[in-house]
């Protein structure tokens, strides 16, 4: 694989690695890799590379537990899954095997409902099928980019209500900006998604209901991502400030994936809210039950009781 210009314009490679982008929107491939091995000097530049393509895969790595942990370290304090419980061989190591349901065939990025969401991911292929199973990632920052300017404009003054409730845990919400900006780089990111944005916040239900279904097709669209097709033993790390993914439950067998994830950070938009929740006011009524969740979240916040 030869290493690509832009790539190369940006920074150089450490020796030995190369580098093929994957898609026009993001993704790339770096072999010449050895992560277990990884030092100062490499982390760096997978920070950097990144920061650039937004997911990058590492292809023909054995990477025990105890390196795999080690390894994601490096890029922050670990945090295991906040609400689903597998065995796994270590506390800071989520592994999802599909015989036992794990198949995220929704497009998310990682843990939204969470006040400080996931920064990365660092997953580990330990077990794949030979045909299907393949993952495909959405550039976040893209999507903003290519929406017109009113309705970037209107975005950016708009927060969206999350939830867990795909893990029965609708209990544990958090409210982010609809546009968040990215600390690294400045872009901005369209940061709603289908698995766990359950409510724009200033708008009234059945206009949130109209939006937000827009928004999350508008991010599906297949020119803001990457489809990969996995091999035993590959790496990839993704950025969840930038982007989501979407499992293709279409294979026979099983496919185990283990991962760890980078504590996050708070989610800073462009700019604070520009208009108060909207609420129903009024008795309440029929309709008033797609106000409840909103309700009662905002009054558990004003009470003090943060994330729920």
């Amino acid at each position: 694989m030869a290493e690509t210009a832009s790539a190369a314009e940006a920074a150089p490679l450490p020796t030995g690695w190369r580098l093929q982008r994957l898609a026009g929107a993001l993704g790339a491939e770096l072999e010449g890799v050895d992560l277990a091995a990884a030092g100062d000097s490499e982390v760096t530049a997978i920070r950097a590379l990144l920061n650039e393509h937004q997911v990058l895969f590492f292809p023909d790595q054995d990477l025990s537990i105890d390196a795999h942990v080690a390894f994601g370290a490096r890029f922050g304090e670990l945090e295991g899954h906040p609400n689903l419980s597998y065995e796994t061989p270590h506390p800071k190591i989520f592994e999802l095997r599909a015989s036992g349901g794990g198949v995220a065939d929704e497009w998310h990025t990682d843990l939204t409902f969470q006040e400080r969401p996931a920064l990365l991911s660092v997953l580990y292929m330990a077990e794949c099928p030979a045909v299907g199973g393949d993952t495909l990632w959405s550039n976040l920052c893209a999507a903003f980019d290519a929406m017109s300017a009113p309705l970037r404009e209107f975005c950016e003054g708009l927060t969206a209500l999350h939830d867990a409730l795909p893990h029965n845990r609708p209990d544990r919400m958090a409210i982010h900006p609809v546009v968040r900006v990215h600390p690294e780089t400045g872009r901005r990111a369209l940061y709603v998604n289908e698995h766990f944005t359950r409510r724009l916040v200033e708008l009234e239900a059945t206009e949130s209901d109209a939006l937000l279904r827009h928004l999350v097709r508008w991010i599906q669209q297949p020119r803001f991502t990457v489809r990969y097709r996995w091999r035993r033993g590959t790496v990839a790390i993704w950025d969840n400030r930038a982007t989501q993914h979407f499992v293709v439950n279409d294979f026979e067998g099983e496919r185990v994936i283990r991962r760890v994830t980078v504590t996050g950070d708070v989610v800073e938009g462009t700019r604070p809210p520009a208009w108060e929740p909207w609420v129903r006011e009024g008795r309440l009524s029929a309709t008033s039950r797609h106000d409840r969740q909103l309700f009662m979240f905002l009054k558990q916040r004003a009470a003090g009781g943060g994330e729920g």
